[in-house]
């Protein structure tokens, strides 16, 4: 085989070329840099999901803490709980809820599962006695599963038979986890439905519903008859309405 000499301009470049380290830092960066943003941006992605659920579980808690202690103490040494009580908790809610649009994209419903007698019955009916919203978003997945439909929004605004609610015997909750009131009491029953906005779009995490719910037995003598409503009559949360 012939051997082939290289011109000698050229063999002095070849071995500059071969000892030459300046640029090898530049050029690991730009071949690591790929793989770097790839794992970085997941992990961000997976930590910020992370976070979505914790907060959304606590704004649960908190709304369910919140509407189980609120109310005026009459001179009956009752709690009457207002339409302004409840509407106060409900804009805590989405103050806390606001880094993520809570109420833009998703939908709050408080309700209160009640196991008592009122006036027209015989004995204790457990039962969703009033339901009250707040958030944009609407339909299967977002609005209630449990309590009155649409055209009884307005259940337990006033105390009688024809706004009494809807009756739950076996209480609410998902199958193994049902929570029921305890006899002549009520539970503040609270469901978030929250579709979780990813920081890169479709790229690590797909779209998908952020769900909690949490409950807490009334922790005063509540009076169950209906939610009151004085003058000057505050603006009902009833689940037909949409609102941010």
């Amino acid at each position: 085989m012939k051997r082939v000499i290289l011109p000698r301009r050229l063999r002095q470049a070849c071995r500059r070329l071969h000892t030459e380290r300046a640029g090898l830092a530049l050029m690991e960066f730009a071949l690591a840099t790929p793989l770097i943003i790839t794992v970085g941006g997941y992990g961000i992605e997976l930590t910020n999901l992370a976070f979505t659920n914790m907060r959304v579980s606590q704004i649960a808690l908190n709304l369910a803490d919140h509407a189980s202690r609120v109310g005026l103490t009459s001179t009956l040494t009752t709690t009457q709980l207002r339409e302004s009580d409840i509407n106060d908790i409900l804009v805590a809610a989405r103050i806390d809820g606001t880094p993520i649009k809570l109420t833009t994209y998703g939908r709050v419903t408080l309700s209160s599962l009640e196991n008592v007698k009122q006036d027209w019955d015989t004995t204790a009916v457990q039962r969703i006695h009033w339901q009250r919203c707040i958030g944009l978003k609407r339909g299967a997945g977002f609005d209630s599963t449990y309590g009155t439909a649409l055209p009884l929004a307005t259940a337990g605004t006033e105390a009688t038979a024809a706004q009494d609610g809807t009756d739950a015997p076996t209480g609410m909750g998902k199958t193994g986890a049902k929570v029921i009131a305890p006899n002549g009491m009520g539970v503040m029953f609270v469901e978030i439905n929250y579709t979780y906005q990813p920081l890169f779009g479709s790229l690590f995490v797909a779209p998908q519903t952020i769900a909690y719910s949490a409950s807490f037995i009334v922790r005063d003598r509540r009076d169950y008859s209906r939610v009151w409503n004085p003058s000057p009559a505050a603006t009902k949360s009833t689940c037909d309405l949409y609102g941010a």
